[in-house]
């Protein structure tokens, strides 16, 4: 992937151009997936669309004219630093508060992409498009915390601060899930493994305490590398990085523990039990902050725990 510093003007409005037209695409989806019980709230999404639209054919003229017709086909994922967008077909059933902080993040880090395009232009025309598509993508976070009632202005003093606010999910939640779940799922193997194999608790909780350790300092490295936070308003790389290691160092101590118990059976037992804790708590999190439907949460986590979980037991029993 590029850096975002190293796009060049014609590189930004190429990759601008493509940002609107996801961002476009995705408000269609939203419009459609509430039509039918939310008409006020489609009409809303529907007029979102349509600017979304208008901005797309502002850059299009404007490449036009400093390029000529020939447009790179740049997309998000293509440059680091951008959000990981989940696919909006697999996000079902979508419910007013997810699109309605799903569009708030959308629009916080659109507005965010211009605002540090525009330093990296001296061309007055680029400037001046950026910086007016900059404003109306302000305007349209603040249109976003009307959604729920469609028609009720939003109220807010300072709309910018609050929607970095909803960027709390993507800022601690959502590296320190991911963390969580490494941390969690990944040393179930080893641990079981080395505690069958060798019956010692000792032995097991050493090799524990290594994974745990081992995975947490990998997982708070790869998180606080993978951006810089200045284009998503993400924070820090370090907060970030801290926030996914040490919740994945939590998850693969949690089971590691009970085997500073001295009797094996006791130890596995109560190992065991945490384990389902610890899947059941990320089904929770899943739940309450990334609006996964409970019961999905709960057999997709339980079911890929269990199955690293048993791995482990045979591998070290055989």
């Amino acid at each position: 992937m590029r850096s975002f510093k190293s796009l060049s003007p014609e590189e930004l409005l190429a990759l601008a151009i493509s940002l609107e037209e996801e961002d476009a695409r995705i408000y269609a989806d939203f419009a459609n997936a509430v039509k039918e019980n939310y008409p006020a709230t489609t009409k809303v999404l529907e007029q979102m669309r349509a600017e979304e639209d208008g901005h797309r054919h502002r850059l299009i003229e404007l490449y036009r004219a400093k390029f000529g017709e020939h447009i790179p086909l740049i997309r998000r994922h293509d440059v680091k630093g951008f959000v990981t967008r989940r696919p909006i077909w697999l996000v079902r059933p979508l419910g007013l508060p997810a699109i309605r902080r799903q569009v708030q993040v959308m629009e916080q880090e659109t507005k965010q992409f211009y605002e540090q395009a525009i330093h990296q232009s001296t061309d007055a025309g680029i400037r001046q498009l950026l910086g007016d598509l900059a404003e109306e993508e302000r305007v349209h976070a603040q249109l976003a915390d009307t959604l729920e009632t469609a028609q009720r202005a939003s109220g807010s003093a300072d709309e910018e601060s609050e929607a970095r606010k909803k960027l709390f999910l993507l800022q601690i939640v959502q590296p320190g899930l991911a963390g969580l779940m490494d941390g969690s799922v990944s040393t179930l193997a080893p641990l079981f493994a080395a505690a069958f194999a060798t019956r010692d608790t000792w032995s097991a909780f050493r090799i524990g305490l290594a994974a745990a350790l081992g995975a947490g300092i990998s997982m708070g490295f790869a998180e606080a590398m993978s951006d810089d936070g200045s284009l998503t308003g993400r924070g820090k790389p370090l907060l970030r990085g801290f926030a996914c290691g040490v919740m994945t160092a939590v998850g693969g101590l949690g089971h590691a523990l009970p085997y500073l118990i001295p009797h094996f059976w006791i130890a596995t037992a109560v190992a065991t039990v945490i384990v389902f804790i610890e899947l059941a708590a990320i089904s929770w999190i899943r739940n309450h902050y990334m609006d996964t439907p409970l019961t999905s949460a709960l057999f997709q986590v339980m079911l890929g725990g269990t199955i690293v979980f048993v791995t482990g037991i045979v591998i070290g029993a055989s």
